[in-house]
């Protein structure tokens, strides 16, 4: 099956990767630019190619831009690059507005994903790193 184009940008931690979805201008590339300071690996900026594998949703670079990520004033960064099955959704053009919000879904390829929304404070970026490395407590 010829891979699914997104407008978005990815990013993995160990086998968890998140899909960050958002108008141009939203802020996509510059979310994953903080959480791949804190040790993300880059799976693709601006574009990324879906595909299902074994019952999962994966994610990759095309291959013009695999390896590259945007810096807005810098320019074009250089980025090892690679494939992860993907286990959460940002949404940016979304704003959560509760504390302790139920957890949102999308849908891509039939597959149901988690999906958190835009989430404007300092440790925003931290939580979703720990998100994706121990995953969520469900309000009781």
């Amino acid at each position: 099956m010829r891979p699914h184009l997104v407008h978005a940008s990815t990013i993995a931690v160990g086998d968890r990767a998140v899909l960050i979805r958002g108008a141009a201008g939203s802020g996509k590339s510059s979310l994953a630019l903080q959480l791949m300071a804190y040790g993300a690996d880059l799976v693709a900026d601006d574009q990324t190619a879906l595909y299902v594998e074994e019952g999962r949703l994966w994610a990759q670079a095309p291959p013009t831009i695999a390896g590259l990520i945007e810096a807005r004033g810098v320019g074009l960064l250089n980025a090892h690059s690679r494939a992860a099955p993907v286990t959460l959704v940002v949404d940016l053009d979304r704003t959560e507005t509760q504390r302790l919000p139920a957890l949102h879904h999308v849908s891509y390829l039939g597959l149901t994903i988690p999906c958190l929304y835009k989430v404007d404070a300092p440790a925003w970026p931290a939580a979703i790193l720990q998100y994706l490395k121990r995953g969520r407590q469900e309000p009781q």
